[in-house]
């Protein structure tokens, strides 16, 4: 196998090769007042319970609104979605009702007061599970504690934020369930 030579790389661009996971919507909601914010910085930290990390800087809207509820909802929209996405992601909850503004449909939650987002393949509602790096970095820590997904497609074309305005849908799926090990999980 033949080697490429590498140069060197803007250290801030580095995260296009390091953001694979899906570009998701997060809804909120507090004392009557919702939002919604599109997110990519988020990571599973566990299996069981459920927990997902995710960094939601102060500057946002919806970090007061989840800071307060202690809840959310983490929507994965599918391609179909890539222009309300980004318009999301550059507007802000506090001078519009984004769901409104992008003709999008909220759902109650079974769970949790935040709303559903009824356009997207799946919603997994949240309820704050550790606060201790909040103040500091801005990661909220969050137990998924109902999830709702649609039967089909089984493999939903997702979007992946590479920086830059560029995006990466999902592609073919591959097996190697022969070469699966699940006693290797933690």
């Amino acid at each position: 196998m033949r080697h490429e030579r590498r140069a060197d790389f803007p250290l801030e661009r580095v995260r296009q090769f390091l953001e694979p996971g899906p570009v998701v919507l997060v809804s909120s909601q507090w004392r009557g007042e919702r939002d919604i914010m599109t997110m990519g910085w988020h990571m599973v930290v566990d299996f069981a319970p459920s927990l997902l990390a995710c960094v939601i800087a102060s500057g946002n809207h919806t970090h007061e609104l989840v800071r307060r509820s202690r809840e959310c909802v983490i929507n994965l929209p599918t391609f179909a979605l890539i222009d309300t996405v980004v318009g999301i992601g550059n507007t802000s909850g506090a001078d519009i009702d984004k769901f409104d503004h992008f003709g999008l449909t909220a759902q109650e939650g079974t769970l949790v007061k935040a709303p559903l987002i009824a356009e997207c393949h799946a919603s997994f509602e949240c309820r704050l599970h550790d606060d201790a790096l909040v103040a500091r970095y801005g990661l909220f820590v969050w137990e998924v504690v109902k999830a709702h997904v649609a039967p089909s497609p089984k493999v939903p074309q997702t979007i992946h934020y590479r920086g830059d305005g560029q995006f990466m849908v999902s592609g073919r799926q591959v097996s190697r369930r022969s070469a699966f090990r699940p006693e290797m999980l933690p």
